[in-house]
This record gives structure tokens, sequence and C-alpha cells, in this order.
């Protein structure tokens, strides 16, 4: 019999249980460890930010499904990792129990295999004064941050319709090293056609701040694409949909500090700049959780897991910008040193940002790190289970299914308002994710032909569309796994 542990109950975790017990036999164990009682489909998070959706339409228990399916389930956090052991026991991770009569009772949990799924730590303590909630500025990473979110923007506007007062909204990225621009372009979108929708759009003026050197660069270092029957690149089609709502733009900005109502950030031409705001939604810096690992003797080799996220089958070897390639990125997600340890989704470490890294005038970095949310951790959770599911019923690791982001598509469909006929959604396919210069030259590292826009209702409408089936993949209800990562 083997055992399967998974840290991690999000996009990537819950995928590679389900694919996991759906294979594998009942004689073999499938254990997933989450600090959250529940999963969340986190891209409709922005619709509940704006009160378009309730937060429980978004997220359902985890441990009813698990026990029905035949998944073991343990509310609690991973602390540290023993990948050979120790003298009573095999590989095994020390996780700690976080509520209830267990709460801070520590436990070994064994593994044959473990797929650490942990995704990232949304580090706000990164940015002084980031802290969701206060400070007039919010978050959409979870339902729960979304929803206060959504309260807040909506006192904003009861305010603002009873009164001749106007207001200034900022949303965009708050750290200088932030990734996910994605969520927070979606989210500008939707908070302006709200805005409209209510009749005070007059009153607002909506600003986006990013740590992007331009539009649309969303951390992958922009793109060209083909738009009707026009090419463009992606800076020209979000510069187009921001002119068209009358959205204002601040690029290159590292926000460093929120205050009552203020940022302060440092722009690429090193200036010390500030930005007053009556209601803002600001996405954090990404990190590791600060996990340590341990051989058998407890002599500490966290290095050999973790360099900040864990350690996979990349090339980290350091290079100028000039000189990375599609190939140094993972294809398994295999950490090196322990061959049964994998890590899926944002839980590894990329091995250098996807847009070109730039500094200051004064040497402070500033630019986006890279994206490995939505399709890539689903797509990343399902190769590494079909690999495991192979090891465990042939006896051997192959490793056969392999899938790098510099040879994978995704698709991101960002909705731009909410409703049956009134509603938009700004839609982008981009070929492959890891811009590969060499292959595609003259398209500034994409294949043309499956790189493109659109925008209209019915990128509306298969945006709502996805919700559903995505929740109901998650669900695992009939003939769930038909629908595609």
């Amino acid at each position: 019999m083997a055992k399967v542990l998974i840290l991690g109950a999000g996009i990537a975790g819950h995928t590679a249980a389900a694919h996991l017990r759906r294979k594998l036999s009942k004689e073999h164990e499938v254990l997933v460890v989450s600090p959250n009682r529940n999963y969340q489909w986190v891209p409709s998070n922005i619709w509940v930010g704006t009160g378009r959706m309730k937060a429980k339409e978004v997220h359902f228990p985890l441990e009813p499904l698990y026990k029905k399916k035949g998944i073991g389930y343990k509310q609690a956090k991973a602390v540290s990792f023993y990948p050979e052991g120790d003298n009573e026991t095999s590989p095994y991770v020390l996780i700690e129990y976080l509520y209830g009569e267990e709460a801070g009772k520590q436990e070994k949990v064994t593994y044959d295999y473990l797929i650490n799924a942990t995704g990232p730590k949304l580090a706000f303590e990164l940015t002084e004064g980031l802290n969701p909630g206060t400070n007039k500025a919010f978050s959409v990473c979870t339902y729960d941050h979304a929803q206060h979110a959504s309260n807040a923007l909506h006192q904003l506007i009861n305010q603002l319709k009873n009164t001749a007062k106007k207001a200034k909204i900022l949303i965009g990225t708050g750290h200088a090293k932030a990734t996910c621009q994605g969520a927070a372009f979606e989210y500008i979108l939707n908070v302006e056609k709200e805005l409209t929708r209510f009749g005070i759009r007059d009153k607002c003026e909506v600003t986006w701040i990013s740590n992007e050197y331009e539009l649309g660069d969303f951390g992958m270092d922009g793109m060209l694409l083909t738009y009707g029957n026009t090419t463009m690149k992606s800076s020209e089609m979000v510069e187009m949909v921001f002119a068209d709502r009358g959205i204002k733009w601040i690029l290159g900005a590292g926000v460093n500090k929120v205050e009552d109502g203020k940022v302060s950030y440092e722009n690429l031409d090193g200036e010390f700049k500030t930005e007053e705001f009556d209601f803002a939604m600001l996405i954090p810096a990404f990190s590791g959780h600060g996990f340590k690992a341990y051989d058998k003797n407890n002599n500490d080799i966290t290095d050999k897991l973790f360099k900040g996220f864990m350690i996979v089958d990349a090339d980290y070897t350091p290079k100028p910008y000039e000189e990375w390639r599609v190939q140094d990125w993972p294809e398994t997600y295999q950490n090196p040193s322990y061959e049964n340890i994998f890590a899926p989704g944002i839980a590894f470490a990329p091995p250098h940002a996807i847009s070109k890294p730039r500094k200051s005038k004064n040497g402070t970095d500033i630019s986006p790190s890279p994206p490995r949310t939505g399709m890539p951790s689903g797509i990343t959770a399902k190769l590494v289970a079909d690999n495991i599911i192979d090891a465990i019923e042939n006896g051997k690791l192959t490793l056969h299914h392999k899938g790098s982001m510099g040879n994978m598509g995704a698709a991101c469909i960002a909705s731009a308002g909410y409703g049956a006929t009134k509603g938009s959604g700004v839609s982008i396919t981009t070929y492959p994710i890891v811009p590969d210069y060499v292959k595609y030259k003259e398209t500034q590292g994409r294949d043309i032909k499956k790189t493109f826009g659109d925008i209209g209702l019915a990128g509306h409408w298969l945006k709502l569309t996805l919700h559903y089936a995505f929740i109901y993949k998650a669900k695992m209800k009939p003939f769930w796994w038909l629908i595609p990562e």
C-alpha cells in the first residue's frame, strides 16, 4: 500500500487529490492536510468583491466531500519537513492542528509520496500598513477578504449617492514585486462597472497602480496578440480598455507604505510619491511559508528543498536576463534531492522572472514576479498526480508526464462587468506562458496563431460558465474529470 500526502487544498492540491483518488485503488491512501476547511474557486472572488456573488457561491466545505470520496483530511498546517524520516519513522511532515480541542497539537504524518501544494503566503506584512480592512485598503485574495471589500465599496457607493462628495478609488499591486496583476485588472473593471450601475461613475476618479513597466504586462512580459483582424500589443489592448472606461494609470510603482487613505510609492525614476484614496484594493506580495527541512540526524537541510518556494527540476543557475530560456522552466515539478517530493502550482520556486527585471534609479527592484496561478496550477497538479499514479502502479518512477510553462498555453478571461445582457469580459489566450524568444522571435516570444484577445458579452458568459463548470468539477460530481484543467 502506498500513501500520498498532499499539503494544501487550493486549485493544485485539490486537483491532485481528486485525480489520485479517482485512479488509484482503495488500498492506497490519499491524505490532504490543509489549514483551510473550505475549497474556494478563487477566480470568482472578483464578483464577491463587488457584491455580485455571495461568498457561499464560491466555496464549499472539504471534509464532507473528502469523506464521501475516500480522501483523508486533516485541518492543520505544515510546520517542517523530514524527507529522510528519523530513527522511528519513514519520511514525514510535522503538522500542527489549528482549531478545536487539538489546537496546538503537533503530529508526524508519514508518506511515500509528497505533493507540496501549499501555494503562497499572502505577505501583506512586507508592505507597511497593508493589512486587509484597515487604512481603507482591501484585498480579494480570499473570499472573506473579498466580502469585506464589497461591504466597504458599497458603503462608499451609498455615501456618494446621497451627497455631492467625490471619491478616489485606487486598485492594483501593493508591493514592488507583487504578482497577480490579472486579478487586480479584473477587479478594477468590475468596480468601474459597479459605479456606473449605481449612477455615480462621474463622482469617482478610478486609478490603476502597478509595478508593471507597461500596461498589459501581467508579469508575463506582455504579449503580441491578434484582436479581430488586427495585431496589437497587450499594452495597447489594455490601454484601449482603460481609456474607454476613463481609468487612469500609474506604472512602475513600488508601493512601500499604506496609511489611512494614502499610499506611498517609489517609481522607476527613483521618485518618492504618494496617492490618496477613499477605497483601495491592493494585491500583496506572495512569498514562501518559511518552512524548514531536516535530515534523519536533525541537521538543517532547508536549502535542499526551498529557496523561498520549493526547489524543483528547474535551472536555477544565475544568468543575465538575456540568457534566460524557456528550457530553464520545470517539466515534472520533482525536487532534485528527493525524488518522491513534488511541488505543482504556485508552490514551486520559479527559475527567474518572466518580465524583464527592472530597478529604480535608487536600486529598488520594481517589476512583477512570475504568475503561476489558475490554469497552470491545475495542469501541473494533474501531471504530478499522473506520474505518482504510474509509479505506484508500475513500481517505478518514470516521469512520462511533463508540462513546462515554456510550452504550455493559458486562457485568462477577465470579467469586465456582471450582467445577463450588459456584462462583458476581456478574454486573452496566450501560448506559451513563458515567452520563447528563439522559437517565436518575430512575434515577441509567442505563437501569434494561439495568442489572441477579445472583448464583449461572450467573454462574460464564458467566465460565468467556467465558474459553474469548475465548481462542479471541484465537487467531483459525475464525469467531473471530462472538464479539462
